[in-house]
């Protein structure tokens, strides 16, 4: 896209803490990893491991966690000039390490606590992609900030991002999460959502692939990747969609592998890659992710993600 920063990812920087063993629930669990977490904190170095200039910017305690998940993040090559650190604490989830859908319990404290001086707004002319999701939009005063720099973003000719990972836990008010959402895709949003996303933000049991994309692309996406776990996924624009079935793959844990899927599908974006592309991309990263317990190794040959475009 001829832009020098590739990606800049606004919302959570936190501690995931995943039970050692794979459990139902936290009643079952007595030991946990603690793992670097966020979905646009896994966005960005994930981005950054594939060798795309990646930006964060988020908010994390002044405290001893705080510090560990900024140079963590640091560490793998992501700019942390936007991330900050406050009094509150630094935001830590209990997760269930599951091959399915994982439970969670969120204790939150400094995640939401975003200012606007944080975004780099003179940079703007020079990012392609700007990031974030539904838990960061989920309260404020994150929500008003991040769709201010979504709207300076998007008038400086920057491609709209949004992983909609709705839980009630983080957001209970439903239809004012379907507000925002709608009001984010208004913008030429490019969307992610996974089958138990849509289903938690819209009511939806069964949802169909047909009515999920056509649902997104009215409200003025520009592109929707669906995401339906070991069934494969949906993507699709306004031109074209195409299936990309799953593959067979060990499961080790389902933690962080629609960041994994989003990050190879928007990597293959930046490259220049076709729809279809990128979505055989996002899978090769999700399977990549699947396979690991904790993160990512530092680096991820782009190769690897290519390797199936023939």
């Amino acid at each position: 896209m001829g832009r020098t920063t590739d990606i800049l990812c606004a919302g959570e920087l936190l501690a995931d803490f995943i039970t050692a063993e794979f459990v139902r629930t936290l009643d079952e669990a007595t030991l946990f990893r603690r793992v670097p977490g966020g979905s646009p904190a896994n966005l960005c170095m994930n981005m950054a491991r594939l060798g795309k200039n990646a930006m964060l910017a988020a908010t994390v305690g002044n405290d001893d966690m705080g510090t560990v998940l900024k140079n963590y993040v640091a560490r793998l090559g992501v700019d942390v000039t936007c991330v900050a650190q406050v009094d509150d604490p630094t935001t830590l989830i209990l997760v269930t390490r599951s091959a399915a859908v994982s439970n969670f319990q969120p204790y939150r404290g400094a995640d939401f606590m975003l200012s606007i001086r944080q975004f780099p707004y003179s940079r703007f002319d020079d990012l392609s992609l700007f990031h974030t999701t539904c838990f960061a939009l989920s309260k404020n005063p994150a929500r008003d900030v991040i769709l201010q720099a979504a709207q300076k973003a998007q008038r400086a000719g920057v491609q709209l991002s949004i992983d909609t990972n709705y839980s009630e836990k983080i957001w209970p008010d439903r239809r004012e999460a379907q507000r925002i959402v709608a009001e984010y895709c208004r913008l030429g949003a490019l969307v992610k959502v996974s089958d138990v996303d849509f289903t938690r933000l819209y009511g939806d049991e069964t949802p169909s692939p047909p009515n999920v994309l056509d649902h997104f692309l009215k409200m003025g996406a520009k592109e929707v990747c669906f995401t339906l776990g070991e069934h494969g996924c949906w993507v699709a624009n306004e031109k074209e969609q195409h299936f990309i079935p799953s593959r067979p793959v060990e499961v080790k844990d389902t933690t962080g592998a629609g960041d994994a899927f989003l990050s190879g599908y928007l990597t293959a974006r930046l490259d220049g890659k076709s729809l279809l592309e990128r979505a055989i991309a996002g899978r090769r990263m999700a399977e990549i992710k699947l396979g690991h317990f904790g993160p990512l190794p530092d680096s991820v040959d782009c190769a690897a993600i290519y390797a199936d475009l023939g």
